[in-house]
């Protein structure tokens, strides 16, 4: 089976393209493909598929096996993947994924797409519809205990639960300790994606983020763009924000003409190969 390895500031996938629709197997694949040690080793397996909806459908199933609904990083490696192999001619593209179809535009250069831009949709900040176990409106700052510590996380869905929690110095901050231990808490019905921000200025934030079914991962679009609402909601950024994450930066807008979210990095191919395993 032919695959090709792909990241977006180090979230790294493997990409697929030949299959009609979604393999019932998927989720051993990707398992067995994302192991580091014994596989390729990658954040998740994607599959590019048919959409009679949109250019391409993206389907997304994590390192260990559960399936994400919707994936920053992804969209934007799918992009590149379906512009750069002829799936698609145009600079402007669709991809329809479980979270709802996303717009995305391309810069190329050379033939081949450099830095994408997608609009991730509008956020939502309803509690019960995130989903998150507070029945507000915006749950914004609501105190959160987990094993004797007490933080604070605004949610936010991206088409994915995030739980965004700002902190003194997130580049120092024990992800690989907390991260877990809120994924799992009784808070989120469907887990969640935790991320750790501190605040530069009101222009610029650092992110690290522990991604529900992946672990510590060097970025997360969805997450950024989390971030950057949570950031708006509580007075802490303005609305424009440069993300920087520990793969590199994206630059998220929330607008405020048509509320929705668009965020814009890099995607790059590392290597092609073929996966013999069965």
């Amino acid at each position: 089976m032919n695959f090709t390895k792909m990241n977006g500031l180090g979230n790294d996938f493997i990409i697929v393209a030949h299959f009609e629709s979604l393999p019932d197997d998927a989720p051993q694949m990707a398992r067995a493909m994302c192991d580091r040690h014994f596989g390729i080793g990658g954040d998740g397996l994607v599959f590019i598929l048919p959409s009679e909806k949109a250019d391409v459908r993206m389907r997304i199933i994590n390192a260990d096996g559960s399936e994400a609904e919707q994936c920053g990083n992804a969209v934007r490696c799918v992009a590149k993947y379906a512009y750069d192999y002829g799936l698609v001619l145009c600079e402007a593209l669709t991809v329809e994924t479980m979270a709802g179809i996303q717009h995305v535009w391309l810069t190329v250069e050379e033939g081949k797409a450099t830095q994408v831009k997608v609009d991730m949709g509008a956020p939502i900040l309803r509690g019960e519809a995130i989903p998150v176990g507070v029945n507000a409106e915006n749950v914004v700052d609501h105190p959160i205990e987990a094993d004797g510590a007490a933080f604070a996380f605004t949610g936010v869905s991206m088409g994915n639960p995030h739980a965004v929690i700002f902190v003194e110095d997130a580049p120092r901050f024990e992800v690989e300790k907390w991260g877990p231990v809120l994924e799992t808490h009784s808070l989120f019905p469907n887990k969640a994606n935790i991320e750790f921000v501190s605040v530069i200025s009101p222009t610029e934030v650092e992110m690290r983020v522990w991604e529900r079914g992946c672990g510590q991962t060097f970025a997360c679009g969805t997450g950024a763009c989390a971030t950057v609402v949570a950031g708006a909601l509580t007075g802490r950024t303005e609305r424009r924000v440069l993300v920087h994450l520990k793969g590199g930066d994206l630059e998220i807008e929330w607008s405020e003409t048509d509320n929705r979210i668009y965020m814009t990095g890099p995607a790059e191919e590392v290597f092609a190969g073929n996966w013999h395993k069965s």
